[in-house]
């Protein structure tokens, strides 16, 4: 896990964006692959697809 706070910076909080090519932050990625915002990565929670998904690409859940 590793938080990267882009509020400090313009230029790296707009070159996210254009990275994702996704308009909004916080955005999470998961082994070097976009996943989601935060409206997609709580509706993959709500939906049990977070779990499967994390699991999936070799993400155990902290104990």
């Amino acid at each position: 896990f590793k938080g990267v706070n882009v509020l400090e910076d313009d230029s790296l909080r707009e070159g996210i964006k254009t990275f994702s090519n996704w308009p909004t932050i916080p955005q999470l990625y998961v082994k070097g692959e976009f996943v989601g915002g935060c409206d997609i990565i709580r509706e993959m929670f709500e939906e049990g697809e977070l779990r499967p998904y994390l699991d999936e690409k070799g993400i155990e859940a902290a104990s």
